[in-house]
């Protein structure tokens, strides 16, 4: 009887969380209005571990990570982009197509004790590594640090798109110059998400901006999109493995410089305006 009682249980349980996962929906109605840009996200929980997900492993990312940052609480509320441009660029600009291009020209300069000069690069990571924010840089476990990576998602049309992410510690996300996700609490695993978020690409390239800010422990952010989107966009990087490559992918999957002839806003971001 006991068995029994025990058995009747675990499968009110187990039905009871497979419901839960079943009824889960994306976070909708964004992008972020600035007033919330810092809260916590308001939805359905997933919190579901998913070892097989098409994650995205290239990213463009600047060579090395900012340093010493006092903590994600500290660092979250600060634009390091601005801050290591003097100005010239800032994380919001940065997920544009116009900011993405300006990094052809326009180098990182942070304090020597937030890591000095950075240019930028192509980086891959491992998805199930617990540290990936620390071996893409070729780098052992450290703490109080904050990476930004970036891709450019080329969409046949205007669409729809759920957003999944994992990340240890504050996930910031923008897209197109929109911010989306924004999120201080760690998701407990590698592969482990927490939110799903409705996002909206629109046709030709959208540039995505994926910040993370650690503390201590653990050390990773992934993000993956549903298999419908997954079906119907190409990511980039794809072949580049530097930042020059990097850039003629993007700049063709954002129709900025098509063959043969530089359109007037790639002769603006080459002279800097």
């Amino acid at each position: 009887m006991r068995r029994f009682v025990l058995l009747t249980l675990f499968a009110v349980v187990l039905a009871f969380s497979l419901l839960s996962l079943a009824t889960a929906k994306p976070i909708q109605g964004g992008p972020l209005k600035e007033a919330d840009w810092l809260k916590q996200p308001v939805g359905d929980k997933v919190d579901e571990a998913r070892p097989k997900a098409p994650w995205i492993t290239k990213w463009y990312a600047p060579d090395g990570p900012y340093e010493n940052n006092g903590g994600f609480a500290a660092s979250a509320p600060k634009d390091l982009i601005d801050e290591g441009t003097k100005g010239k660029l800032d994380q919001i600009k940065l997920s544009t197509a116009e900011g993405l291009m300006m990094t052809e020209n326009i180098d990182l300069d942070w304090a020597k004790k937030n890591g000095g000069p950075r240019g930028w690069t192509v980086v891959e990571i491992d998805p199930a590594d617990n540290h990936n924010m620390n071996t893409m840089y070729g780098q052992p476990p450290t703490d109080n640090f904050d990476t930004y990576a970036m891709i450019v998602i080329e969409s046949p049309k205007d669409m729809k798109a759920v957003m999944s992410s994992t990340h240890d510690d504050h996930a910031q996300i923008w897209i197109n110059g929109e911010k989306w996700y924004n999120n201080s609490l760690w998701t407990g695993a590698a592969l482990e998400v927490d939110y799903e978020v409705e996002v909206n690409l629109k046709k030709g390239g959208n540039v995505l901006v994926f910040r993370c800010g650690e503390s201590g422990g653990d050390a990773y952010f992934n993000l993956h999109f549903d298999d419908a989107t997954n079906k119907a966009v190409k990511y980039f990087p794809d072949k580049a493995d530097d930042k020059a490559s990097f850039l003629k992918e993007a700049a063709a999957a954002l129709s900025v410089a098509p063959a043969g002839k530089l359109p007037e806003i790639w002769g603006r971001i080459k002279r800097g305006q």
